[in-house]
């Protein structure tokens, strides 16, 4: 089985999202500025180039929380279908997290959204089965990431550090026991510390 991969933007002291999110500000609170390094910010560099190049790199199908793909709350209304519009960046199958279930969601470019109700394991499962020899990669929110690494399914994670203290908002540290990784790579930019670690032993 190919690798599962997780690849994350955090802040100094440790938050993946800002406080606040909603649909006008779904990164919450200033969780944009975890971001600069890939969107177009002047002070990037060849390091946050590479690590745009990591964060980009096909993978055979995801597994996603549902406030990652949206910020609806309780049951499925209106006609949400993703933060990402019409042709979604992942040109594969994502396994939505939810307790709402709701009929997959085919997108332009080869993404369909499926809306798995059985829980972390049974999406993760799936997702596996889904992807053969092209991976999975765990794309978030931060329980997600959480529930991936309490499973031990993570092969390798890799961290863009901003050098921003946030304050509040969600973490994806939070109740990890042991940490279990070790790390491979690392670059750096004004904008970001990336550092990739690959699963110890």
């Amino acid at each position: 089985m190919a690798d599962t991969t997780c690849h994350m933007s955090i802040s100094l002291d440790g938050f993946v999202a800002g406080p606040d999110q909603r649909l006008d500000n779904p990164l919450g609170t200033r969780g944009l500025e975890l971001h600069r390094w890939h969107l177009g910010d002047e002070r990037a560099t060849d390091a946050d180039a590479t690590a745009s190049a990591w964060l980009g790199r096909p993978r055979g199908a995801y597994v996603m929380g549902r406030n990652m793909f949206g910020p609806i709350r309780g049951d499925w209304s209106g006609e949400w279908n993703g933060w990402w519009g019409p042709e979604p960046p992942y040109h594969a199958p994502v396994f939505v997290l939810t307790h709402h279930a709701r009929d997959p969601l085919e997108m332009e470019g080869g993404t369909t959204f499926f809306f798995v109700t059985d829980g972390f394991d049974a999406a993760y499962a799936r997702a596996v089965e889904t992807a053969g020899d092209g991976g999975v990669d765990i794309a978030g929110g931060a329980s997600t990431v959480r529930q991936a690494l309490a499973a031990g399914v993570i092969d390798e994670l890799t961290l863009d550090i901003a050098p921003v203290l946030l304050g509040e908002g969600e973490r994806i540290f939070d109740g990890t026991e042991a940490f279990g990784f070790e790390p491979v790579e690392v670059l750096h930019s004004p904008l970001a510390t990336h550092i990739r670690y690959r699963r110890a032993g």
